[in-house]
Formats: C-alpha cells, sequence, structure tokens
C-alpha cells in the first residue's frame, strides 16, 4: 500500500508543479501579449503625430503671409494651417469685416497727435507709411511671381483724406499738413478750406451741406482700398500648391504642449466629425485673430502672462446703391469722438468688394463678450486669469472715458447713425443703407510694474524665449501692415537665419528698400513709388520733391483722377 501511497503523493506534486507553471507561463504570456499591444498602439499612435517644420494656427491675413515668407525664404519647409471655420478669411480678413483702408497715415488723424507745445508730431505717421511701403513691395513681388493674380481683385487705388469742422480741429488740420511735407512719403497731399475745392474732390459729401459751415480737409491720390480676403485666398490657394503644405479646416486647437525635444504637440478637432488630431511642429505662429491671446496661454508659455485681452466690436452702415456710390471716390477719415479708441474713428469708405463699388460708414462700437465674431461668449472670461486680472482693472479705472464712449455707442439709435453719417453726407436717407456688423478686435492690455496695467495701442508680437512659438496680438494697423509684422516675426524668431547671406539676399529681393528709412530719401522713396504703382496698377505717383502749395479753387486745378481702403474698426 505504501507504493500507490506514494505515487499518488508524486503525480499530485507534479500535478500541483504544473499548475504553477502554467499559471506563471499564462501570466507571463499575458505580460508579453500586453507589452506587444502596447508597443503596437504607441507605434499607431505615433504614426498618427504629423510632425512639420511650420504650424500656422489661423487662416487669416497675418498666418497666410508669413507662410508666403517662409515658403520663399525656406521652401524645403513642411507647413500646416489649421483654421476653426469652413473657409480661410472668414474673420477679421473678410473684405466685409473691415474697412479695407491701405494704412498708411495720409488720412488717420490719430496717428499725428499734437503735444502741450501744440506741435504736431509725425513720428508714427511715417512709422505706418513705412510699414505700408513693404507691404507694397512684398505684394508687387508676389504679383511679379504669380503668387497674386490681377491687382484690380485685391488693391485699386482710392484717394484719402482727412476732413473736418470747426476753427480748432481745421487750425490742427492745417498744422498736420504742414508738419507732414517734411517728409517725401506724405508727397502729393494738398490741403483746402475752399468748399468748390472739396467738392471736387468728394461731390457727395458737399451736397446739402450747409455753405456757411467751415470745412477744411487734406487729399492724397496715394491712397488704397485693399481687399485683405482676396490677398488671403489667393496666398493660400498658392500654397496648398506646394508639396509640403496642408490646410485643416473646421478644426478648432484644443491644446499645445511642449515636448521633451523642444517642439510643440499641436491637439486639434475636427467639428464636422469630432476626430482629433496631433501635429508636432519645430515651430508654432498663433495668426489667430482675437483667438490668438487664449491659444498663447494654452501654451503655457510666461510671456503670455504679461497680457489681457477687451474686446471691442464695430458696425457699419453700408450702401450697395450704385447711384451713390459711383459719386464718391475717397476713404474720408474724421476726428474721433472725446474717449474713442484709435480704431473708431469716423471715415466714409469707397470700397470695392465682390467686384463692385460700394460705401462704408462707420464704425460704430458695439460690445460683446466674444473675441471672435464667429468666437464664445465666454472668450472673455476663459482669458481673464490671476496674473491679468488686475491689470484689466487699473486700465477699467484709467480708461473710464473709454467705457463712458463705449456705453454711448451701445445706446445709438438707428436715427443717431444716421444723424452721424449726415455729418458726412448730408443728404443720405436711411433707405439707402443698412446696418452690418463687422469682425470683433481685441485691445491690448499689458502689465505695467509702476500702472498696473497699459492699454496698448497697434499689434504687438508675443513669443516664448527659444522662438519657437510666437503669436501676434492687437488690432490697428493691422492686415495694411501684415508684410511687415510678419517680416518681424522672422526677424524675431528666425534671427539666425535672416543674418545668413542667403535669406538678406532674398529679403532685398522681396523688398528692394529693406533694412533702409525710405523717408530719408527722397530719390529711394520716387523709386520704390514707381516700381509698386506700375506693378500693382495703382495711380501714377506725384513728384517729389517741391513742398505743395494749398490747393487753389477748382477751376484753376485739375480733378482728382479717377481709379477703380487709425484706422478702422476692422484692420
Amino acid at each position: 500500500m505504501a507504493v500507490p501511497g506514494r505515487l499518488m503523493i508524486e503525480n499530485g506534486g507534479r500535478m500541483a508543479f504544473y499548475r504553477r507553471n502554467y499559471c506563471m507561463l499564462k501570466k507571463v504570456n499575458t505580460a508579453l501579449l500586453g507589452l506587444a499591444m502596447t508597443m503596437g498602439l504607441s507605434s499607431a499612435y505615433a504614426a498618427e503625430t504629423k510632425k512639420v517644420d511650420v504650424l500656422l494656427i489661423g487662416g487669416g491675413i497675418m498666418s497666410s503671409t508669413l507662410g508666403v515668407w517662409l515658403n520663399e525664404l525656406e521652401p524645403g519647409w513642411s507647413m500646416e494651417m489649421v483654421e476653426r471655420l469652413d473657409g480661410v478669411a472668414e474673420e477679421s480678413s473678410n473684405g466685409w469685416n473691415n474697412a479695407g483702408t491701405g494704412h498708411s497715415a495720409l488720412a488717420e488723424l490719430n496717428y499725428t497727435p499734437e503735444n502741450k507745445d501744440g506741435k504736431v508730431e509725425i513720428a508714427k505717421a511715417i512709422e505706418i507709411n513705412e510699414a505700408f511701403q513693404i507691404s507694397r513691395q512684398f505684394w508687387s513681388w508676389q504679383v511679379k511671381n504669380n503668387v497674386l493674380k490681377d491687382p484690380r481683385s485685391f488693391i485699386n487705388s482710392t484717394p484719402h483724406m482727412s476732413f473736418v469742422w470747426g476753427d480748432d480741429n481745421i487750425k490742427f488740420l492745417k498744422k498736420r499738413y504742414e508738419a507732414l511735407q517734411a517728409s517725401p512719403l506724405f508727397a502729393g497731399m494738398q490741403y483746402s478750406e475752399d468748399p468748390e475745392q472739396i467738392k471736387q474732390w468728394v461731390p457727395l459729401m458737399m451736397q446739402g451741406r450747409d455753405p456757411k459751415q467751415k470745412i477744411a480737409a487734406t487729399w492724397s491720390p496715394l491712397g488704397t482700398d485693399v481687399n485683405f480676403g482676396e490677398i488671403t485666398r489667393q496666398f493660400v490657394g498658392h500654397l496648398k500648391a506646394q508639396p509640403n503644405f496642408s490646410l485643416k479646416l473646421s478644426s478648432e486647437v484644443e491644446d499645445i504642449k511642449r515636448n521633451e525635444d523642444g517642439s510643440w504637440r499641436v491637439v486639434y478637432k475636427n467639428l464636422k466629425d469630432g476626430t482629433e488630431t496631433q501635429t508636432d511642429a519645430k515651430f508654432v505662429f498663433i495668426g489667430a485673430g482675437g483667438g490668438a491671446l487664449h491659444l498663447l496661454q494654452k501654451s503655457g508659455i510666461p510671456e503670455a502672462q504679461e497680457y489681457a485681452g477687451f474686446p471691442v466690436g464695430g458696425s457699419f452702415l453700408v450702401t450697395e446703391n450704385p447711384a451713390i456710390a459711383e459719386q464718391h471716390l475717397a476713404k474720408a477719415y474724421g476726428k474721433a469722438s472725446v474717449g474713442a479708441p484709435p480704431m473708431s474713428v469716423p471715415h466714409l469708405d469707397t470700397r470695392v468688394l465682390d467686384g463692385k463699388r460700394v460705401i462704408l460708414f462707420g464704425p460704430f462700437a458695439t460690445f460683446s463678450t466674444k473675441f471672435l465674431k464667429e468666437g464664445s461668449y465666454l472668450d472673455l472670461l476663459t482669458t481673464t486669469t490671476t496674473h491679468n486680472i488686475w491689470p484689466m482693472t487699473k486700465v477699467g479705472i484709467k480708461e473710464y472715458p473709454l467705457v463712458e464712449y463705449l456705453a454711448g455707442q451701445l445706446m445709438l439709435s438707428d436715427e443717431d447713425r444716421l444723424n452721424a453719417l449726415k455729418e458726412y453726407f448730408p443728404n443720405a436717407k436711411a433707405e439707402d443703407w443698412r446696418l452690418w456688423q463687422a469682425g470683433q478686435r481685441v485691445q491690448i492690455i499689458k502689465r505695467d510694474e509702476q500702472l498696473g496695467g497699459v492699454l496698448k495701442l497697434g499689434t504687438e508680437i508675443v513669443s516664448a524665449k527659444d522662438g519657437s512659438i510666437a503669436g501676434l496680438l492687437g488690432a490697428s494697423p493691422g492686415a495694411s501692415t501684415a508684410a511687415p509684422i510678419m517680416l518681424s516675426v522672422l526677424e524675431k524668431v528666425f534671427k539666425d537665419k535672416v543674418a545668413t547671406p542667403a535669406w538678406q539676399a532674398k529679403l532685398h529681393q522681396i523688398v528692394p528698400s529693406y533694412g533702409t528709412q525710405l523717408n530719408g530719401s527722397p530719390e529711394r522713396v520716387a523709386q520704390e513709388w514707381a516700381y509698386t504703382s506700375e506693378v500693382l496698377q495703382l495711380t501714377p505717383p506725384p513728384a517729389i520733391g517741391t513742398i505743395a502749395a494749398p490747393a487753389q479753387p477748382a477751376a484753376e486745378k485739375p480733378k482728382a483722377p479717377a481709379s477703380n481702403a487709425s484706422s478702422d474698426m476692422a484692420l
């Protein structure tokens, strides 16, 4: 009996041994299978994460301009553009969402402030004009290389005017005109207080006007109306034809995080089907208009903590009546109301949109907590942080006249807006005009050690210290100076590249005046004007070298040439 018992024990031992090893093998196999699956998933995950040299967030004039710059300078670089709407140029860059002024300080009175001593300062006007000359050269190069097509599709000569009434305003305008004569960039500008002369320039604005009203105006033939939406569409159309470029529409960026190698992982969702995509980019540019601040904050760069934003919208009165539109060929800027932000300067504008001439008047300030026209009402709240709440509070206290101005604008009735229009077009009739809501603009509020916070004018480039990510904040003068602004981005984030002989040669080829101040060289101004006017099919430039005399009565002067827009609420 002992033998079978021993056999049973031995057999039982073997069974236990087999069971233990089987369980161990099963665990090992399971672990190996899990590891294999994890490795497989990781490989699939890695395959889904696209890698590019440059990722552009936003499908507007800024991102598209930078894309064209980089494609010229580094054609081998891969690029991806992500836009949340169903098409490019649908927000602020859209022609109907801005005043289309080719800002060159020819008419915008806020660029020439009067100091305490009564002297008119023209430094800002020169700076803005110099910047627009870069835009003209950049666009001319693109036309010559078939990136931009028929110039008339996006830019048209439209005289720029300053128009004022009242003794104090007339005195200021005359001093402004005389001060600007010191710069060759303002050659050809004329000044007049003669109603007959002004009637020749802008007959619509003189019809029905009280003959006893004292008025004055300056007039420049060098002004332009620009369709920035059309420029954007043509730029993106060219980029799409490049092998290393991809466009992702209806795609909203949800997250921006830095990778261990210093690149950026941008996560965005397709708003049509909900699919999520990730792209790793060596350089990210956030040109998302009012959405830029929120995205910069998402990136976590400390530089973004310095800023807050305050949204200001605008609406325009529009007439498409050809009997009216054909009587006015000018962008006529007046003086802003007390407390009004610079982009709220009233102007009666000739526009060329959708192939026809229309007239816009405004802007009338509106308010929404949205930072984009197609944005969220939570935009203001979600960009308010513990870092910027104090600067916002300080600016709100200091800039109380702005708050009063906005409150007054929000209370305007249809009759009030019509009466404002009649100051520029006395015979205006309500039935000829409709109200149009333009794009949203976000005023920059920046932290200041002494003042707590300051309301900043213009645009600011915000970038990480290593230059791997950058964004653009602000509004005016905006789109008209997109080319020089993006040139500044290149100089800031690709400093070493800009210093190379290859980039230097290309930059000078695209912008012949690059690195020089045209204001100090009348000969260079004349040369660049002649070149860009010919390529862009604009009114031939005036002679430079003599100070223009005040205009004489119309009978003694030729009519303004017929030609086919601080700034506006929209760009």
